[in-house]
């Protein structure tokens, strides 16, 4: 008999199956905000509700040459945790004292809405090089978890 996941990676193989749903052609993203067990909202990377994606314009990061985790704002999309977020916001879920798991370790953006929204822990699946976000979510006080570091 297989050993049963852990509830970290049951969420964390649940936010990699809502990441397939990303429109991004440069990276696949998906969210999950978790409390008490229960899943309250997902989201995953790509363009505002109505509007074209990627998928089917190209990518204006790509033809400018734009490097991973510079100038966001020359972005169509959203990424998954801000998708999430909204999401709660939109169908009037709280999610304060959540958990946030996300295929990436979030950008300072996200990191901000991350703290705000009142989310206490973050797991991820992989590092995303920003050092802001980094020290600006251990000076909230949220733990910040690399899911293959995690002691199974």
């Amino acid at each position: 008999m297989e050993e049963r996941l852990s509830w970290d990676d049951y969420f964390m193989e649940i936010t990699r199956l809502v990441a397939k749903r990303s429109t991004c052609l440069r990276r696949h993203v998906g969210a999950v905000i978790v409390r008490d067990r229960r899943i309250l909202a997902t989201g995953y990377n790509g363009a505002p509700r109505g509007m074209k994606h990627c998928s089917e314009l190209g990518c204006l990061r790509e033809k400018m040459g734009v490097p991973s985790g510079r100038m966001q704002e020359l972005c169509r999309g959203l990424h998954a945790e801000q998708n999430a977020i909204i999401q709660a916001a939109l169908f009037g879920v709280s999610i304060e004292n959540s958990h946030i798991y996300t295929v990436t370790q979030p950008c300072v953006v996200c990191a901000k809405m991350i703290i705000n929204a009142g989310i206490k822990r973050i797991v991820f699946d992989e590092p995303y090089p920003d050092q802001l976000a980094e020290d600006m979510i251990k000076e909230a006080g949220i733990e910040l978890v690399n899911i293959k570091e995690i002691v199974k």
